[in-house]
């Protein structure tokens, strides 16, 4: 009996060693946020004038502002053609699916400095185009347009194509358990292509458009390195303004932001995850 119980209490120390090295450092970060003096090491009284200044900084206001709004439109145009991506995937032959498949999953093994690089010459090289053909249009017919710089919407853009590849992953997995005959049963019984897509795909699909949604936002928050490279000069996300006064000294006010980004995504995987526990207490209701 002894020997069966050691390597649990192993496992269990094991664990709980992994968890206090991943999570020691932000419990110390969420401690410090509270704590009445700027000092990194010593505790000096609990406050909460660090997250009054914090709502106060126009700054940081304005970066958090443009972070959401992007991660939100992102995360929805993602969603979108990701979903309607992987049920053209779907619909395709193995062999043709196969290799798209593999150029879609490039962009999440690759680096995100080279996708930030990368994408940054490609928009550079576009606006360089396109300053050119304004040009010839205002020398030839006299014709005026506006110039074009990277700024919110190319940084919408590089959010947009990282997300898709992270949609098309979750969507393809219930699409590949549902049943093919779906939609052509739906379609003898009277419904359109279109109302047997949102009656009957949709609701079979809707937990990996979830997934995929959740994921798309959480990723479009994190992100920094592609941010930081298409983002222009006048635009600039939370990361990257907390990058900027990193460089500078670390406020108190950085451990008010983390801590509260940490608990915005805490509360989320708990309502993503209580969601789905009562979805498979109800499936087993039904059996």
């Amino acid at each position: 009996m002894s020997l069966k119980q050691r390597p649990s209490l192993f496992g269990r120390i094991s664990m709980g060693l992994v968890f206090l090295f991943l999570y020691a450092p932000i419990f110390v970060l969420i401690v410090f946020s509270f704590n009445n003096s700027k000092s990194r090491t010593v505790w000096q009284g609990f406050t909460l004038k660090w997250y009054a200044e914090l709502f106060q900084d126009s700054q940081i206001m304005n970066s958090l502002y443009t972070t959401l709004l992007v991660a939100l439109l992102s995360a929805a145009i993602a969603t979108v053609a990701g979903t309607f991506a992987s049920i053209g995937f779907y619909n395709m032959k193995r062999r043709v699916r196969e290799p798209l498949m593999t150029v879609n999953n490039i962009p999440m093994m690759n680096a995100d400095i080279v996708t930030g690089v990368s994408l940054c010459l490609f928009f550079v090289a576009a606006f360089a185009g396109w300053d050119a053909f304004v040009t010839w249009m205002e020398q030839t017919y006299r014709l005026t347009a506006p110039r074009l710089s990277m700024g919110f919407g190319t940084l919408l853009i590089a959010h947009v194509s990282f997300n898709i590849p992270y949609v098309i992953l979750s969507v393809m997995p219930k699409l590949r358990q549902m049943d093919k005959h779906l939609i052509d049963a739906a379609q003898d019984l009277g419904c359109t292509w279109m109302q047997a897509f949102w009656k009957v795909v949709v609701p079979e699909i809707k937990p990996g458009i979830v997934n995929g949604m959740l994921i798309a936002f959480t990723m479009s928050v994190d992100d920094f390195v592609i941010s930081y490279f298409t983002a222009g000069a006048k635009t600039s996300t939370l990361a990257m303004t907390i990058y900027g006064m990193a460089k500078r000294r670390i406020s108190p006010k950085m451990n008010a932001v983390s801590t509260l980004l940490f608990v915005s995504v805490l509360l989320l995987l708990i309502i993503v995850n209580v969601r789905e526990a009562r979805q498979e207490k109800a499936r087993q209701a039904k059996r």
